[in-house]
């Protein structure tokens, strides 16, 4: 995983062609004026998600992982923590769900980090997160996922 701001973005575009896309379609978009939706970048090899919501607390949420993308977690607006942990041999709590390419695990986070208007966090296939967590209060948040492909 990686935590940064969008300021420092060029410095992870030797991750590859995807990346520098991702970053792009970032820095070069004024998300204030989005809606909500996905947004195709590149086929269904790059796609954004453009969320709006209220954060909640930690107790009740599981953390996620995916198979098939790489998540690139920018805040447009507002603040969150994001608990996290390495994918191990955790039993998951829910099946992975190919179509949604999700599953689910039911352990606490090993650790949190809070992210903040401007910041981005990128998880890997190996990277447990939870997302979406109130810092002290219930929040509004605006963020954008950006899926990239791992194939």
């Amino acid at each position: 995983m990686v935590i940064d701001t969008l300021q420092n973005a060029i410095l992870y575009y030797n991750l590859g062609p995807r990346f520098v896309k991702a970053f792009q379609y970032l820095t070069e978009t004024d998300f204030t004026q989005v809606p909500k939706g996905k947004y195709e970048i590149d086929g269904t090899a790059i796609f954004a998600i453009v969320n709006e919501y209220d954060t909640v607390p930690a107790s009740g949420e599981k953390m996620e992982a995916h198979k098939k993308y790489i998540d690139v977690q920018y805040i447009v607006s507002g603040q969150e923590l994001i608990g996290h942990d390495w994918l191990r041999q955790q039993a998951p709590a829910k099946a992975y769900d190919e179509s949604s390419d999700y599953w689910l695990f039911g352990e606490p986070p090993a650790f949190f980090s809070k992210l903040e208007q401007g910041m981005f966090a990128i998880f890997y296939p190996t990277d447990l997160h939870m997302p979406n967590i109130m810092v002290k209060q219930p929040s509004p948040v605006k963020k954008v996922v950006i899926k990239v492909s791992v194939v």
